[in-house]
């Protein structure tokens, strides 16, 4: 994928998060057991939820941020990683948790590699508050995923 503005970027992850909870649905219909297929449901909602706040935060950030520019910036096929991807129907709970941090920590890697080559001020300090969201985001659900073993 070809970025070359902040606004593909964002638009970018945003569609990766979909592509990730098309995954988790996926992955549900293949799974055995009913404690990963109930991890795979609130992995599939958490991701369609990220997608859509990241979309209202485009629609409310300034142009100026968002046109920033960039030059030759690419990164992998995420949509074809996501469709690629197979775990067996004997899945457990720790394959998928890997999975998932495995997918999030790609997209954190590239926010953090865009932040790293943006010149504009006001763009470096929105990507940085978003990888600092993200970053909380998965602690959190890292969490919650843990918390479920309670149950």
């Amino acid at each position: 994928m070809r970025i070359q503005q902040l606004r593909d970027l964002l638009e970018y992850v945003a569609n990766c998060r979909l592509d990730m909870a098309q995954l988790y649905g996926r992955l549900n219909n293949q799974a055995d057991s009913a404690r990963v297929k109930m991890m795979l449901d609130y992995f599939e909602s958490h991701q369609k939820t990220m997608a859509e706040k990241l979309r209202d935060y485009m629609e409310e950030a300034p142009h100026r941020i968002l046109d920033t520019w960039y030059k030759d910036f690419t990164f992998e096929d995420f949509t074809k990683r996501c469709q690629d991807i197979m775990l067996p129907a004997n899945m457990n709970e720790d394959d998928v948790l890997n999975l998932h941090l495995d997918l999030e920590n790609r997209l954190i890697g590239l926010l953090e590699k865009t932040v790293n080559s943006t010149t504009a001020e006001d763009a470096r300090n929105a990507l940085a508050n978003l990888i600092r969201v993200e970053k909380t985001q998965q602690q959190r659900l890292v969490h919650s995923t843990i918390r479920m073993d309670d149950i």
